[in-house]
């Protein structure tokens, strides 16, 4: 129910998608970007699944609780267990996302590579050390917000270092308003 009322809200407020994910990737870390506002979820999940995406959002186990966790599954959230904090056998969140690879066929992870909805000055690089352990390709997807855009933009190999491939997806995003483009920083 909560999909059909953001497809009706995405469809109202006169937004359109521009171009998809490449028919030969079924398992990829889909950035999504510039995250600066809750709307960006309103907006997210009906242009992907009018892409046909079934894209997911990592979570912690522990939230994943009833009902707050089928609510959170119907929106594509998938839970990670990263093991109790005083276990021995922790494991890392970047080891525990790229563990679902193994364990969920056809997985695109939607990531936002701010971290957050508030300006940061260093963008989270998990998502490049995630598909390169993983061995899945990076997919940036996009709000853009002035022109009611949902969209795929390029995609990148977790083979070239991380310097150059963050470089490549800030530049990417440098030219994309999103809500509030005053909280959105791409500067290295």
């Amino acid at each position: 129910m909560l999909r059909s009322i953001f497809r009706f809200l995405f469809k109202k407020n006169g937004w359109t998608i521009n171009t998809e994910i490449p028919k030969n990737i079924s398992s990829c870390i889909l950035l999504a970007g510039p995250h600066t506002s809750n709307w960006d979820t309103v907006y997210a999940i009906p242009s992907l699944e009018i892409l046909k995406v079934n894209a997911r959002i990592a979570i912690k186990k522990e939230i994943m609780f009833f009902p707050v966790g089928n609510l959170l599954r119907g929106v594509g959230a998938i839970p990670v267990d990263r093991k109790p904090k005083k276990s021995k056998n922790r494991i890392t969140a970047v080891d525990a996302m790229a563990n679902l690879f193994k364990t969920n066929k056809d997985l695109v992870l939607m990531i936002s590579p701010e971290g957050t909805r508030t300006k940061v000055k260093k963008w989270r690089t998990g998502f490049y050390y995630i598909a390169k352990q993983a061995n899945v390709p990076i997919i940036c997807s996009y709000l853009d917000y002035k022109n009611k855009i949902a969209g795929i933009g390029p995609v990148f190999y977790p083979t070239e270092d991380l310097d150059s491939v963050m470089k490549k997806v800030q530049e990417f995003y440098s030219s994309i308003p999103g809500k509030f483009p005053e909280k959105f920083d791409t500067s290295l």
